[in-house]
This record gives structure tokens, sequence and C-alpha cells, in this order.
């Protein structure tokens, strides 16, 4: 019923978490996604200073998690952002709205005064609800 993973598809967790845990619900799955923010496969940053670039990464490696689990941004659910300058958000919005091209998943974003690492700009985690 619960499976914790950290898919191959990117690079293990930089601390003491995982990437997705697993929850299987009747026929179908919920898949809980940890914040993701704009590392590289070695643990870099990526796009310092560069919200748009950042919010690229971070959308590819929430991708390469949903896929490694059968799923899509079309199956997500809700998403949360934290970003550390609200004055980002247009641009945050410019790379969002070419991710999630359907209906739009349940939303909130806040402002935050830092990340767990310094020169992220955004740290977003998902919820997918799949199919069976």
């Amino acid at each position: 019923m619960l499976v914790i993973d950290n898919p191959a598809t990117v690079a293990a967790p930089v601390g003491a978490y995982s990437h997705v845990a697993r929850v299987d619900v009747g026929t179908g799955t919920l898949l809980f996604l940890s914040g993701q923010i704009a590392l590289d496969d070695d643990g870099r940053l990526v796009g310092a200073g560069d919200m748009v670039a950042q919010a690229t990464r971070v959308f590819e490696l929430i991708g390469a998690i949903l896929e490694a689990h059968g799923a899509t941004f079309a199956d997500v659910v809700n998403i949360r952002t934290f970003l550390t300058d609200m004055a980002l958000l247009p641009q945050y919005g410019q790379v969002r709205l070419a991710v999630f091209t359907g209906r739009p998943p349940t939303s909130t974003t806040v402002e935050v005064s830092k990340l767990f690492r310094d020169g992220a700009l955004l740290e977003v985690e998902v919820v997918a609800a799949v199919a069976g």
C-alpha cells in the first residue's frame, strides 16, 4: 500500500528524505512528492539568480519523478510553491503555464525568507492522483 521511493531518473536526495511516497488507494495511486529545488545531478544549484532557469529545472525533476511512477503533469491535483521573492511570480508563472496546459491543479504559493540551499529561488512540491 505504501512505497517510499527515490527513482533512478533523478539524483538521490541531498538530505534525509525521499523524493516520493506512493500510496495505493483502491484502484488508483496517490503520489506525494517532496519539494524540489533546481539542483543538477551533482547537487549543484542550476540557474543562480534566474527564476526561469530554476523553475524549468524544478519541473524537469518533478516530471521525471512522476514519470517513474506512471504519472504526468496532467495527474497533478495539488501544487505548493515556495518563492523567496514574490516579485518573481510572473517568471515562475510563465514556466508553470507551459507545464500545466490542461485544467490547472489546486495551488498554494507563498513567499518565504529563505530555502534550505543558498541561492534557491523556489521550491515546489506536488500531489498527483493516478487512475488504476
